[in-house]
């Protein structure tokens, strides 16, 4: 084989069927030659990327997880001035994922984005660590925390929210391009690489939760009882070495080669554009035969965008011919719209786990042993738990048996994974229903409706279930999310793949918003108690369980009618 100067374009003189087997089409090694399947990729360079993601996300959570804890304290801000600020922070983070999946597929690359991220993230969070320093100082020269309130914010809060955006902007580039990266590691074309992808998917999400739960640990304890610039200086120095790590990495991954065709988002929509100019054309007013059989030999599903195959006699429009392969790319775009709209109500079940069921727990009887009161949020843990639970037995235990009943190389397809996940999703909301309505009961056995600062008499381990069961839903939809996004997108875009999955979680929290705005308004009325009202005793959080219980089973039923009409991208193997 005689490799070109350009690494990114090379043709063979000499082929064999078995020299053939050992390249990974579309992919380089660290030296710009074709990655071999035996020297590039594989598990050896998966480790890398997913010690990095371990890293960023406890780096993440111990800013996320603890932001207006920070805010309300030595930023000195109001409860409801702190909760929106999170929440337009939480919600810029949840969107720049599409804007900088796109930069990477389109310019940079995967690669060479996560050092961009990291580089970016890292300066957001020393600039957080020397903000928490300059804050302590200034309130370690007042009186106490109340002169610090009143003082002018000045430098030192501009700063502080000029390094969370940084951090916001290093994470929004660096999700979905890791993983994305990590997953290139495996081809999906070779039966064994693609079921070494399908249990990669599994993996990450393991140690993601184990770095998190770490985090929602160590570094709360560090922030609450310690410093707060040592709880934001250990992510930095964390994100530094996770950055090292990658570095070190370099020379086994395999880096996707850019085509010299130009960006495929831009290019899907000159085809989607072509196509509606040619509406009204038929097969019989093509240019060519070969473009007519082209046509004829097309899928039907969303079958106007066939017409961007051909060229009606007399156009000019020579410089944007399209093939089958891409207008079946284009399709697996649109086939993904279905999958992404069903699977929202899931998302806003996912939100519950951090609010309701917080609320729900802080009026439970939190006593693990006499001196110490298990904080409600750190109830949390459970679905962490579950996730390290499950995540083995899935991989180890259910796969092979699965592999066995139906011959699939992944066990089942992601398509229903997805949905077993959501079933497991809709039982804990009936689960946590009936914990509320057991919760009401004894508050008013009791006779405490009116005493919501008395602790309703029953053990928050009632609560447990109800996470452990939000925690196996995970292991399956939201990884099985992860998987479909990134597989069934084209190769170009597979960052834009991930960073959808993550929009689905983002659109989901906005939309849980909405809907307890709405109905906290609309059951408020009239001098009567809202579903939300402050005293949960008086409140119908039940209802609202309830509600999204009904929610998520019709969410499930759309998701099911779509999801068996889909038809899966070809070269897939799940």
């Amino acid at each position: 084989m005689v490799i070109s100067n350009d690494p990114n374009m090379f043709s063979a003189t000499v082929s064999t069927p078995l020299m053939e087997d050992k390249i990974v089409d579309g992919f380089v090694d660290s030296r710009g030659q074709p990655a071999s399947r035996a020297t590039s990729g594989g598990w050896k360079a998966a480790c890398f990327v997913i010690v990095v993601e371990v890293a960023e996300r406890f780096s993440y959570y111990g800013v996320s997880s603890n932001l207006i804890t920070y805010l309300t304290g030595p930023l000195g801000q109001s409860t409801a001035t702190a909760a929106e600020n999170v929440n337009i922070w939480f919600g810029t983070g949840a969107l720049l994922p599409l804007l900088e999946a796109f930069i990477a597929d389109s310019l940079l690359g995967r690669y060479r984005s996560i050092i961009v991220a990291s580089i970016i993230y890292i300066l957001g969070l020393g600039l957080l660590s020397f903000t928490a320093v300059l804050t302590s100082l200034q309130v370690s020269h007042l009186q106490d925390i109340k002169d610090a309130k009143s003082q002018s914010p000045g430098f030192r809060v501009i700063l502080f929210f000029f390094s969370i955006y940084l951090v916001a902007v290093g994470q929004g580039g660096h999700k979905p391009c890791v993983q994305a990266f990590g997953a290139d590691q495996f081809d999906g074309q070779d039966p064994k690489e693609s079921k070494e992808k399908n249990s990669f998917f599994n993996w990450w999400y393991f140690f993601s939760s184990m770095g998190i739960n770490v985090s929602l640990t160590v570094l709360v304890y560090i922030q609450e009882n310690l410093n707060w610039a040592l709880g934001f200086g250990i992510p930095c120095i964390m994100m530094l070495a996770a950055l090292f790590v990658l570095l070190l990495g370099s020379r086994t991954y395999r880096y996707n080669v850019k085509k010299s065709e130009g960006n495929s988002l831009m290019k899907i929509g000159r085809l989607i554009g072509k196509a509606i100019r040619n509406r009204n054309a038929t097969p019989s007013a093509m240019a060519t035969e070969y473009e007519a059989k082209q046509y004829c030999q097309t899928p039907q599903q969303f079958k106007f965008l066939n017409k961007a195959l051909f060229e009606p006699e007399g156009s000019m429009e020579g410089r944007n011919v399209f093939t089958v392969h891409d207008v079946e790319q284009t399709k697996s775009l649109l086939r993904l719209i279905p999958i992404w709209v069903t699977s929202l109500i899931y998302a806003i079940v996912f939100a519950q786990t951090s609010t309701v069921f917080t609320k729900q727990g802080a009026t439970m009887d939190r006593n693990i042993f006499p001196g110490f009161k298990i904080p409600a949020a750190s109830l949390q843990f459970f679905i962490g738990i579950a996730i390290l639970l499950c995540v083995p037995m899935y991989d180890r235990i259910f796969v092979p048996v699965a592999q066995s009943l139906t011959g699939k190389p992944s066990g089942i397809t992601m398509l229903q994974r997805i949905g077993f996940g959501m079933v497991l999703s809709t039982l804990s909301m009936v689960t946590a229903a009936l914990v509320e309505m057991k919760r009401l009961e004894t508050a008013k056995e009791y006779g405490i409706i009116d005493l919501p600062n008395v602790t309703v008499p029953i053990s928050v381990w009632w609560l447990v279930p109800q996470y452990l069961l939000c925690g196996a839903a995970d292991v399956f939809t939201i990884v099985g999310l992860q998987e479909f996004f990134y597989d069934q997108v084209p190769k170009d875009l597979r960052s834009m793949g991930l960073s959808l999955y993550l929009s689905v979680i983002g659109v989901g929290s906005l939309l849980s918003s909405l809907l307890v705005s709405i109905i906290d308004k609309t059951t408020g009325t009239d001098g009567r108690d809202s579903w939300f009202a402050n005293n949960l005793n008086r409140a119908h959080i039940d209802y609202y369980y309830w509600l999204l219980a009904g929610l998520s089973a019709v969410g499930f039923t759309a998701f099911l009618y779509f999801a068996r009409s889909y038809v899966y991208s070809r070269g897939s193997i799940s």
